[in-house]
């Protein structure tokens, strides 16, 4: 009986050490992994250039605002009835702000939305990876360093990603 409770106990501690190998061996970061996570790093900025561009456009050739200035003017006196009544406020141009602004409003979520439907690709880097290269960024100042020369390296190169700003 006791050589059958020392071989348990031997197979048993050789299977822990071979787990907590295996468990550290899916922490180890790959030049692949951290490539996969610059590129989706790449794609949102990217993302929030276009929308950002598209907000700018919006602005700017709104024809009802015509322009910046007179954007800026009801921006200021926006949900203040007296300031929009002294800049002379029309009904079109509080529609087309509120145009403006809904889209300016719903950015935030944009984002969010394309970076999330990124990281859960497989094709394009996969939550695990994800989850696993973000672990490493927050505890190791070097791999966070590594990550920004990556993201660095992929906005130099001009490796942009098709599908971006869509």
């Amino acid at each position: 009986m006791r050589k059958i409770w020392m071989f348990l106990v031997l197979f048993g501690g050789m299977s822990v050490v071979s787990f907590a190998q295996e468990a550290a061996s899916e922490d180890v970061i790959s030049e692949e992994d951290l490539e996969k996570f610059a590129k989706v790093e790449v794609m949102t900025s990217q993302f929030v250039e276009a929308k950002t561009e598209e907000l700018k456009n919006m602005i700017i050739n709104n024809e009802v605002i015509d322009g910046g200035a007179r954007y800026n003017e009801i921006k200021a006196a926006w949900g203040d009835e007296a300031k929009e009544a002294e800049i002379k406020l029309t009904d079109e141009e509080r529609a087309a702000y509120k145009a403006i602004k809904d889209f300016q409003d719903s950015l935030q979520q944009s984002v969010v939305d394309y970076k999330t439907e990124l990281i859960k690709n497989d094709e394009i880097l996969g939550v695990s990876i994800y989850n696993k290269v973000n672990g490493a960024i927050k505890e190791d100042p070097t791999m966070k360093e590594k990550l920004d020369q990556k993201i660095a390296e992929l906005k130099t190169k001009g490796d942009s990603t098709e599908g971006v700003g869509k």
